[in-house]
Order: structure tokens, then sequence, then C-alpha cells
């Protein structure tokens, strides 16, 4: 019942990861991916691999120079959330080590030319044909497949003779029994949909598809079963415009339903055919992009705001790459992530074990009482008594109390293990109290170190939080001796009437920043009893007006673990009142006269 119970919980999460997977990659369709091909035949025309990286294991970055257009990045990913082709503005950090795969690819692609850029029919997969040297200098043609298909996505290296040399994911039987990818079998297209080809058919013949379509479905999901190349955007645009907003269904279209879908239909493939759409970016009221298209898109009225980038592949350049740098950091830092989870869960176990042995040691007094009255009474207790039953001259009333013996023990014997046990608990007392505060202290820590994690958005910060880690004994560090590397600046911010803001990236920065870089009448910032980083205001001698303070604050609050929380508790104070315990982990401080403020954490 137990391993039923898991296999349902896991089934369903595994539909809801596809949802979600889905809900941001099918915008990127086969017509789209049609508009940027034809982007990347004009821009990288007669160019040549100049470098190639590997940024994760996801990602493969070529930079390719020509005569004409000089150097370009055409970044490949086959991220299952956000897999793309397109020319990118972006430059993402690339480990110390290339990865196998992009060795491989430098060896084979330095220099080589790419000829020619193809998409068969309006799948969502982009073939680049290179010609380059192999090892003998003799001219070979090599291809990279780009296949843009949500969590099957992938790019896979394939030579002239259409055999697999290698790919980002490999395929083996145990993972699918219809498509191998690996290398040295031949490479074969993925399964092809039963949909129509809107390049090779009519309007009139999608529309008799639709009508035959088996079940009576909304219309948007009709057209999305029916017809190869577009998204569920698209589909449910032709399917508002149809319905004048209305809901529409396939097998109940009227004959004005009918010359509306005609009309609509008749246009995208016009736009398909000519590749004649323009790059629409959706947004909604946050500012947040939520969708991509290749046509204007109305069916969200005024809740959505519409932009138009000025290509496509600055369109997926500007959707994609916050997602990307924070799941191109997330894999990065998953070791540590899950290094520093386990020890913040292990010492909180520590911290309630502890707690429940404190609690035991509150009743030591009566331990001592029990010593001193059986001292007391002696001369009452024989040895084998299991109980000594007395007054109680601690008492006001001298009650009596009975106390338990132990039958093998003496009466002096007894009383002295009561007052061992006394001494015991109170020694307990001492040591749990200082082993309690340290360790409240190093979860705190702990939590700060996981806080910046989360933060990080470099390489060269992972690479700070690490050597700060190994500095605490929490990691090893590399034997062989690594090339040291310029530290970080902090985060600088400057407030509208011109004061510079200062926020530490780090623990270590933190303390650079407070107690080193920051002048003594310097403004110092912290969440209230929440981990983040220290925000500095540089005043030069001069006095902060309040919006330069609030905006601090803000800062404080939004460089923070409680960065997605409403109103967040900013203490302040000057640096003079900010001092470091001796022995205390780094970023841990602490300070007097402090004023607090409750605002919005917001980084602009």
């Amino acid at each position: 019942t137990r391993n039923f119970i898991r296999f349902i919980c896991f089934s369903f999460l595994s539909i809801f990861l596809l949802v979600i997977i889905r809900r941001f990659t099918m915008a990127l369709d086969g017509v789209f991916l049609r508009h940027i091909k034809n982007e990347l035949q004009t821009a990288l025309a007669d160019s040549r691999v100049d470098k190639v990286y590997q940024p994760s294991n996801d990602e493969i970055v070529l930079t390719m120079r020509s005569r004409d257009s000089g150097s370009k990045k055409l970044l490949l990913s086959a991220r299952a959330n956000s897999p793309r082709i397109n020319i990118t503005s972006q430059t993402p950090e690339n480990p110390q080590t290339p990865p196998m795969l992009c060795m491989l690819l430098r060896k084979r692609l330095a220099g080589a030319r790419l000829r020619e850029i193809r998409q068969p029919e309006l799948e969502r997969i982009l073939f680049l044909d290179f010609e380059g040297k192999n090892e003998l200098g003799d001219t070979v043609m090599m291809t990279l497949a780009v296949e843009i298909m949500a969590q099957y996505s992938n790019v896979i290296f394939i030579d002239g003779d259409g055999m697999i040399i290698d790919a980002l994911k490999r395929v083996d039987p145990t993972m699918s029994s219809k498509r191998l990818v690996l290398p040295n079998v031949r490479y074969e297209l993925p399964p092809k949909q039963n949909k129509l080809n809107m390049l090779e058919v009519s309007a009139e013949e999608i529309l008799s598809a639709i009508k035959a379509y088996p079940k009576n479905a909304d219309l948007s999901k009709a057209i999305l079963a029916t017809v190869q190349g577009v998204s569920p955007i698209i589909c449910r645009e032709v399917a508002h415009l149809t319905g004048r907003g209305n809901d529409v269904f396939s097998k109940e279209l009227t004959a004005e339903d009918e010359k509306r879908l005609l009309y609509f239909l008749n246009r995208i493939i016009e736009t398909a055919k000519n590749i004649s759409g323009s790059p629409i970016l959706i947004k909604d009221n946050t500012g947040k992009p939520t969708d991509i298209s290749f046509l204007d898109i109305t069916q969200y009225g005024n809740s959505v705001s519409i932009e138009h980038p000025e290509s496509f592949c600055s369109l997926l350049d500007e959707f994609y790459s916050r997602r990307d740098s924070i799941e191109r950091m997330r894999a990065r830092s998953q070791d540590l992530s899950k290094l520093l989870t386990n020890l913040c869960e292990r010492i909180s176990r520590k911290i309630i074990a502890q707690q429940a042995e404190l609690m035991a040691c509150v009743d030591r007094e009566h331990l001592r009482i029990c010593g001193d009255i059986l001292e007391a009474n002696l001369y009452r207790i024989k040895k084998g008594d299991e109980f000594c039953e007395a007054e109680n001259f601690y008492d006001e009333n001298l009650a009596k109390i009975k106390i338990k013996l132990n039958p093998a023990l003496s009466p002096t014997q007894n009383a002295q293990k009561y007052y061992k046990d006394y001494r015991k608990a109170k020694t307990a007392e001492q040591m749990l109290k200082v082993q309690l505060e340290k360790a409240h202290e190093e979860l705190q820590y702990l939590e700060a170190v996981l806080d910046s994690l989360g933060r990080a958005e470099t390489e060269r910060e992972l690479n700070e939080i690490r050597t700060e880690l190994a500095e605490q004994g929490y990691i090893r560090t590399n034997r062989k001796k690594q090339k040291k590397e310029a530290t970080l600046p902090p985060l600088e911010y400057k407030s509208k009437s011109g004061f510079t803001i200062l926020v530490g990236r780090n623990n270590r920065q933190n303390d650079k920043l407070t107690l080193k870089q920051a002048d003594k009448n310097d403004f110092w910032f912290h969440t209230k009893e929440i981990p983040g980083s220290h925000t500095i205001i540089v005043t030069n001698g001069q006095t902060p007006d309040d919006d330069t303070i609030l905006y601090a604050a803000s800062l404080a609050a939004y460089h923070s673990k409680a960065r997605n929380a409403g109103k967040v508790p900013v203490d302040y104070t000057k640096i003079r009142y900010v001092s470091k315990p001796q022995g205390s982990k780094p970023g841990m401080v602490i300070y007097v006269n402090q004023k607090t403020l409750y605002v919005e954490p917001m980084e602009n």
C-alpha cells in the first residue's frame, strides 16, 4: 500500500512538472523557430566557429566570427524549461575545466564554416551544417542538430555520414526503446506527430481536419492537435479571434465561425510561409515576462503589456536569460546547498535534544534538598531500605517527603549519590547553555551562508562562498594550488540624492565592508534577526536624507532571506556602534543604538 501511494504521488508530481515545463517551452514553436532560422541565416552567413564553450551540462555557446558582421555568440540550450537557439548578448560564466563534449567540439569544430541552417518542415529542430577539416586535412561536413522539445531537448553532434559523434544528453536503451542517442549510432529524427504541415496544406484542409477531430473539444485544443508548428498561445489566439472572445468547440462551428477561422488560419499560413511575423513579448502587471509569440496577442486584454523587441533572438534572450542564470547557479551550487541544508537540519535536531536535556536539569535543586534531608536523618535509615520518609525542613509546614533509596547502598552513600547527581546536573546545565549558545550561533551563520548562496549570480561569488566554508572547516579544499581570483567588490547602488550604498555579497565581504572599508560615521543596515547582507550608506561626512535611508533599508531587505516577504524589519545604526565579538563566525556582529524600519524589499 505504501509503495502504491508513493507511485501515485510520484505520478502526480511528474504530470505537474510536465505541465509546468510545457507551459514555459511550447511557445517556441515550429513557426517561431522558422523566424529564428531566418535571422540566424542573415546574421551568421559565411561565419566561422572561433571558440566553443559549455557553461553548463545543458548549454553550448559558439563564438561565430565573420569579416562582415564581426563576432557573435550563438547559444544552443537543451535546458528542459528553456530550450532554444539564438544569438545572445549574455556572457554566461564557464567552468574552470571544460567538459569532455566541449573539448571534442573545440577539436572538431574550431575554424569550421557554417554553410547552411535547415529545418525539417515545421518541426522544432534546426540542423547547423559546418564545413571543416579533419586530422588529415581533408574537408568534411559536420552537423549540430538542435532539438527544441521540452524535457527531451538535445544538442547532437553528427558527422557527414549521419552517425552520432556525441550529444549533450545521451539516451541509452534503458531510457528509450524507440530512439537511441549514443556515439556511433545513426541519427534519426524524433517520431513524427500526425499533424498537418501549414507549408504544404491549405486553410480549408486544416478546417476539415479540425471538424473531423474525434472529440467535441475546445477549438484551441483541436487546432493544437491538428496543426504542426503552432504553440498553445497561438491556438488560443485563433480560437479567441474566431469566437470573438467566446468559447468555440470543434463540432459546433457555425458558418460565420468557419469563415472567421479560415481567415485567421490563412493569416498564420502566410506568416509561416513568408516569415513575416514580428517578435512579441508578453509581460504581466508586475513586468515579469510570461510568454512569447510571432503574432500580436489580444486574448489577455488589458491584464498584460505587449512589447516588441528588435529581433526574435533578443526576445528569447530577454525572456529566458534571468531564468537561465538562476538555473545555472542552482545546478552549480547544488552540492553546497545540500551540504548547508543537511548541516542546518542536523544542528536544529541537536538544539532540540539539548533543550530537552536542559529542561531535565531544572529540578537539580530537588536533588540537593534530598541529599540534605538524608544527611540529617542518617540515624533513621538502614541499609536495604527502599525509601526514607522524613520532614522537609525546607518547607514552611515541614511537610513529609518520601525519598527513594538504593537498597544496595549505605545511608551515607545514598546521600552522597544525591549530591553527586546534583553537581552533575549543575555542571550539565552550565555546559548545555554554552553549547546551545554556540549551536544557535552556528545555525545563524549557516543560514546566512545559505541565504548568500541563494543570491549568488556568478561563478566568482560561488567560489568566494566555497572559500569561506573551507576556511571554516565545513568542506575540504583542493590541495593543488589554484590561481587566486581577485576579490569581488560589493554591490553598489546610488540613491536619488547621490549617496553611494554598498551591499555585501557574502559573509566575508560583509566583514570587510563593515569592519574595514566603512567609515565610523557611515550608516549600517541589516534585517532584524533575519539572515541577510550588510548594507552601508557612504556618507562622506554628510547626513543622508530620509529617502536615502528608506532606500538603503529596502535594499537590505531585498538582499536577505526575506526578499519575497511583505514588510520586513530592518535595523540601522552608525558603523561606530557595530562591533564583532572575538572568535565569532564571518559576518556575525553585534550593534547598539539602533532604530528599526519596516520596509518592502526593493532593488530599484
